[in-house]
């Protein structure tokens, strides 16, 4: 699995969704044009972003691509119906309103067996491809099904997991795993006895300003188990990259008083918070690639930079000084 995750920095479409605000499509594409010209080949999106919207503009830029010089990964647990609804009453869980520029088609969720192979037919045709590399299986976890999330994992464990563990074996898609924004679901998966997840999309839990549940038991694990670990929401929901926005709202007094303390030992050490956050990120050795989500193409041109920055080793002792960064985090020195 590790193999077909060519490079550290991949492409997340969630804001070519709309998320947040109405994105028009020529900045939608042009995005992912600049990805594809700073070398990323790692894009990954789902039904949920936009009610398909992602999909079909990622599907739209890479159709001009070769299918065989990029990793495509999409998620299911989430049909999107013709039906239409009122986007912004959509029960997303914490995350109620993230898509409301997006499409109005209504989204069903089913982790079942059969809802699975109609989401992945759904998405090859939006994203006009023949096939996936790698598909998640989307939010089973306590920030969209509150004290249900269980109950759905178990849903997902005799459906789509055993579903896409037949695909994988058929040779139909090369990886599957859990695309979540809590730790407990990938620990639980990675305990099964069947249907093993070999690669999971962790959003938002392993970054500068939350890390330290995941370093307690979920990436040792998943390094001993040689189970990759993507991690998404490097900047915290944009926060950590000059925004307002942590796990989708508006960050606390807290979180922002956070946020400024880091940027005053980034400034004192003359590097950007961006190259810090995503390096942080890459020096566990369960990460094998990241991927920040740029809704304009002059924040890949900075991705890509901040990648490259130096980092002194000073800074790294700093933040472990002043506990903003685990004893036990790896760090990139």
């Amino acid at each position: 699995m590790k193999s077909i995750l060519k490079g550290k920095l991949g492409f997340g479409t969630a804001p070519l969704g709309n998320m947040y605000r109405n994105i028009p499509d020529e900045e939608a594409l042009a995005t992912v044009d600049a990805a594809w010209e700073h070398g990323v080949r790692y894009f990954d999106t789902a039904p949920l972003y936009g009610a398909g919207l992602a999909e079909i503009r990622l599907g739209e830029a890479l159709s001009k691509r070769p299918r065989d010089e990029y990793v495509l990964s999409t998620k299911v647990g989430r049909l999107i119906l013709d039906e239409l609804e009122d986007a912004s009453a959509r029960d997303l869980g914490e995350k109620g309103g993230l898509f409301e520029f997006g499409r109005k088609n209504k989204i069903v969720n089913d982790y079942s067996a059969d809802a699975t192979l109609r989401s992945i037919e759904q998405s090859l045709k939006r994203l006009k491809t023949d096939r996936l590399d790698i598909v998640y299986v989307h939010d089973i976890a306590q920030d969209f099904y509150g004290d249900e999330w269980l109950s759905q994992f178990e849903i997902a464990r005799t459906g789509a997991f055993r579903a896409l563990t037949r695909l994988r074996e058929e040779g139909v898609i090369k990886s599957w795993g859990l695309g979540v924004n809590r730790v407990e679901p990938i620990e639980i998966a990675l305990e099964l006895e069947e249907a093993k997840p070999d690669v999971c999309l962790l959003a938002g839990r392993y970054t500068l300003l939350d890390h330290e549940r995941a370093l307690q038991r979920l990436m040792p694990t998943a390094a001993k188990m040689n189970v990759g670990i993507v991690i998404g929401g490097p900047y915290s929901s944009g926060v950590l990259a000059g925004g307002t926005h942590f796990e989708y709202q508006q960050a606390s007094p807290e979180i922002i008083a956070k946020v400024e303390r880091i940027k005053s030992i980034a400034q004192r050490h003359q590097i950007s918070v961006k190259a810090a956050a995503l390096q942080f990120v890459l020096a566990n050795p369960a990460v094998v690639a990241v991927i920040p989500g740029a809704s304009r193409p002059e924040r890949i041109a900075e991705d890509h930079a901040a990648l490259n920055e130096k980092i002194p080793a000073e800074f790294w002792m700093e933040m472990r000084e002043q506990k903003l960064v685990a004893e036990n985090a790896p760090l990139p020195i």
